[in-house]
This record gives structure tokens, sequence and C-alpha cells, in this order.
């Protein structure tokens, strides 16, 4: 069997978020392998109620053991790094980091408790260095994160390019613009494949700069009469930078909201990305400010509920409050999913007298990610023989593969997580596919998609639970009061029946007509008492809650 190079996506294919991949270089099970990317998804309380974290089932990178070579990020984002301490422990390998992700992880690490210690190396934008069979380069690229790179590849069976989250942006507020010069010199060397970006293959044209928002965030803040809050991700630390010096610009102070927020700044100031901003104030200078002269710059852009401004906007953060005139901006565009919760930030600060400035009404974000006419440009400066479109759901993948086609790219390869798909040293085609799914964090615990634990939670949801114990005598009568509890459950039935009546009657009835005989048996009498309470729900009110039947003395 020839030595060949392979990719397998773990997460990320068919969807916004969960990225990682393996690349595979070697002969079949001979395969040594590189992790790209170890990142989440997040959960929502509709289709996983109390879980906040959903990440890769890696229980086919576990399995290679010793043959990992290592972990490679691209950038920081959470959808690309988010599960490294909770996954981390299953692969024990080399993660290589450029050192904002690596300041990023350490303070992530520093905030949660019985954090593993990662084998965290430290490598520079632009350099290249051996990972076992690998030879791996990381090529600068914009994107909204300090120190994002995409990743040439290169193995004797050839080359691929994964590009990671990135765009053309030739003025960012910081950090390097994508690297054309060394992506057009490795296309001279030849590349077999890329592994791409997908999320804005449908959007014609080419991203706006950073830059261009840095000027109309300026002319917002300067205009405004009151109090100005920003929200926007905290790891966007050009944006961070650029409402800074509109403050500055403004004769404003900036006061920092959200832990998220210092975090990100923190590690941004060690690493010289803020030098020349004044010092961001703490939550507790909020209000001693004049209201013109303030900036607030606050996490909770995606409507999370535990973030400072959906805190804000209920009234119940203790340093900060917005009254009328204020200005809010929301320099972001809501994730898919996140409208509702976005929608109902929004509706209470505008209930609140706020003037809420989004990208609907103002030039306010900028996606980082690659239109067509940037898809194009990197084609053309890499002459990719194949295309593997990542990083998007089914509409942005095939949007991606038929536009690749268009542009003259000779073979589209459409994967879906667990395909192993060879990229060099043989056709470029799926050969095989691995186990693959998602893993929960629920509080502490990490449990597979497949468990009964979220749809049993979605059920209580919408249904509720009884609960309801029988005692009974040596005569198999029933001993005492029958104990009936329920909850999620309406007061009363469609004819104003109270419910501890009808379930009390119903379970009477049951009793009734069971012998004394098969009163004897425990699980027989269980088993009949949550038929009768579950079919008489469904008739007097239409669900089926869960149940739970408990006898006794028998």
């Amino acid at each position: 069997m020839a030595q060949d190079l392979v990719f397998v996506p773990l997460g990320g294919v068919g969807e916004i978020g969960m990225n990682a991949g393996l690349y595979g270089f070697g002969e079949g099970r001979k395969r040594r392998w590189l992790m790209v990317d170890c990142g989440v998804t997040f959960g929502d309380q509709v289709t996983t109620p109390g879980v906040d974290l959903i990440m890769p089932d890696i229980r086919f990178a576990k399995a290679q053991g010793g043959a990992l070579e290592a972990i490679i990020l691209t950038h920081a984002h959470e959808d690309h790094y988010g599960a490294l301490l909770d996954l981390w422990p299953q692969l024990k390998c080399p993660v290589y980091a450029t050192p904002f992700a690596a300041g990023l992880l350490a303070a992530k690490r520093s905030a949660e408790r019985d954090a593993p210690k990662i084998d965290v190396r430290v490598v520079a934008e632009g350099s290249r260095f051996p990972v076992g069979p690998f030879d791996v380069e990381l090529i600068s690229v914009a994107h909204s994160i300090p120190e994002s790179t995409a990743l040439a590849i290169r193995t004797p069976a050839g080359t691929v390019i994964h590009t990671g989250d990135w765009k053309i942006d030739r003025t960012p507020v910081l950090g390097r613009p994508t690297d054309e010069e060394r992506f057009r010199a490795i296309g001279e060397e030849g590349v077999a494949a890329i592994v791409g970006d997908s999320t804005n293959a449908l959007r014609e044209g080419i991203s706006r700069s950073e830059s261009e928002v840095a000027e109309s965030l300026a002319g917002l803040i300067k205009s405004a009469p009151g109090r100005v809050a920003v929200t926007t991700f905290a790891s966007n630390v050009g944006r961070l930078r650029a409402v800074a010096d509109a403050a500055l610009a403004a004769d404003r102070q900036v006061v920092l909201v959200g832990r998220a927020m210092a975090r990100a700044t923190d590690v941004a100031r060690e690493l010289g990305y803020l030098e020349g901003v004044p010092d961001f104030l703490s939550p507790d200078a909020f209000g001693y400010l004049p209201r013109n002269k303030v900036v607030a710059l606050m996490t909770g852009s995606q409507g999370e509920p535990r973030a400072a401004l959906a805190r804000v906007a209920e009234g119940d953060h203790p340093e900060v409050t917005l009254a009328k005139g204020d200005r809010v901006i929301f320099s972001s565009r809501a994730i898919p999913g996140n409208e509702k919760a976005v929608g109902r930030i929004i509706n209470k600060l505008v209930e609140g007298g706020a003037d809420v400035i989004t990208d609907r009404t103002h030039f306010v974000h900028v996606s980082g990610h690659p239109r067509q006419e940037e898809l194009a440009m990197l084609y053309g400066w890499i002459k990719p023989q194949a295309l593997v479109p990542v990083h998007g759901e089914e509409v942005h993948l095939d949007g991606h593969a038929e536009f690749a086609k268009a542009v003259g790219v000779p073979k589209v390869v459409r994967v879906r997580n667990g395909d192993i798909v060879r990229l060099a040293g043989g056709p470029v085609e799926i050969v095989d596919n691995v186990p693959t799914g998602r893993m929960l964090k629920d509080g502490r615990v990490m449990i597979y998609a497949t468990e009964q634990t979220i749809p049993e939670r979605r059920k209580l949801a919408f249904a509720g639970v009884v609960s309801i114990a029988v005692g009974f005598n040596e005569r198999g009568e029933v001993a005492g009061e029958v104990s009936i509890r329920f909850t999620g459950l309406p007061p009363r039935d469609d004819e104003g029946t109270l419910m501890p009546e009808v379930l009390r009657d119903t379970v009477l009835d049951c009793l009734d007509g069971l012998s004394r005989q098969k009163r004897r048996d425990a699980g027989l009498v269980e088993k009949a008492i949550e038929r009768a309470v579950r079919g008489e729900l469904q008739t007097v009110w239409g669900k089926k809650p869960i149940c739970h039947v408990s006898v006794v003395g028998v």
C-alpha cells in the first residue's frame, strides 16, 4: 500500500462551529496523525436544555494513541480551540499555538477548576517546523482575532493548505494582512488540495476592511450625546482597539464590563496589541464618570443570558446602568440560532430608552470570512488540484463547491464528518469513514449526544413529570393515602377538575381493576398505573408526561 495523505473532519462540516480535523500520512493503519483545531459549538435551551457546550466525539483520534503527533491551533476562537481543556486529557499530545492563542488558553485555564496542564509549544506566525512526518508552516491571514493562520502541511505525498478562518483585508486595524506572497510561493511549489472556509461562499464581492468599521465607530461614538456601550466579541482585539482609539479621540474613557473582555485585553496588552491605548477602567468607575465621557466595552453580543449586556438590559447589573438617550452599539452580527436571544436584549434596551445601533442600520461590523471574490483570488494564487469545503452548513458547503468548480478548481470533494478523504498519494476521493458524533458538557460531566439524558430533559420541559407512591398491606389492600406529586402540569384538566383529583381517581380506578394476585407483582402494578395515568392525561390534557411509580409493601 502506498503512502498517502488523508483528511478526516471530526466536526465543522455541515455546521458552523465545533471545528476539528485530522490529517494522516503513511500506509493504512501505520499512518501518523496531526489534529488541526479542537473547538466547541454552543447548546440552546430548546434542543439541548441545560447544556452549554457541545464538542466533537474524538474517539477515533484517541484510538491513534502515540500515532497522534500534535494538535495545531489555527487561532483562538472558541469554535476552534474551546474544547481543548476538556478533551486534551484524552489525547495528551503537544499543542502548537501562536503567542496570542497560547496566552488566551493559559488565562482560560487559570480561571477553571482542575484544568489540565497542557503541553503548549508557542510558535510564531510565519514559522515553519517539523511534526513527525509533517512539515507545518503557519501563514498569516486576516481574521477577527490576532494571529490567525492558515496551515501549509507538507508531506512526501504532497502539500495541503488548511485555510482556517480568513479573509483578505489589506488594511486591518492590527495584525498582519493575508500573506499573498507566501500563498503564491507555495502555489508555485504545487498544492494537492485546499481544505477551505465556506462561511461566506454564497456572498458575492469582497469583504470590507476592519479599518472602515473603525472609522464608522469613531463617528458614532463622537456624535453620541450620552453614554456609549459597545458590545462585540471579546477576542476581536482589532475592534476593541478601534473602540479605544475612537474613545480617546472623543475625550472619553473606556470601561471594561465582563470577564471575557478583561481576559482578552490583558493578553493583548501583554503582547503589545494595545500599545499606546490608556489603561481601561473597571466597572465600578462607570457611575462616577460624566455621561459624555464614558464608553463601556461589554460582553454579550450574542444574547448570552449571563453576560454583562443582558444583565444591564434587565436592570440587574450591580455597577452599570443605561438611561434614556444612551447609545448601545452592537458591533457584531448574531450567529445563526442566537437571533431571538439578541432580539430580546435589543427590545429591553429600546424599552428603557436607549438608542440601539446594529449592522442593520449602520456600518458597525464586517465578517472575518471570505466572500466569492476573495475565494477566487486565493485559488488563483495557489492553483490547487482539489478543494474540500469545510466550516459551513450544507448550503454553504454546496455553494462553495459549485463556485470552486466555476472558477476552475479541477476537483471538488464534498465530505461529511467522519469521512476519510485522500488528498494526495492517489486519486482524490473518499476512501473510508470513522465514527464521529457529539459530546455534550452537562455541568461538569461529559456525555455522548446519543444518551437519553437530553431527550428525557426535553420531554420534561414539554410535558412535566408525575411521581406516584402506593403502599399495600399484607392483604393486598391500599395502605394509607396514595402519594401524588407533579411538576409542569396544569392545575386543572379541560373540565376544571383539580389535577390532583384527576390523578388520584385514575390511580384508584386502575388498582380497583387489578386482582389481589396481580397486586403482589410490584412491577406489574407500576406499569399498569403508569399506563393509566399517561393515558388519562392524554385524554384530558393532550400530553403524556414522564411518570414515575413506586410500589411498596408487596
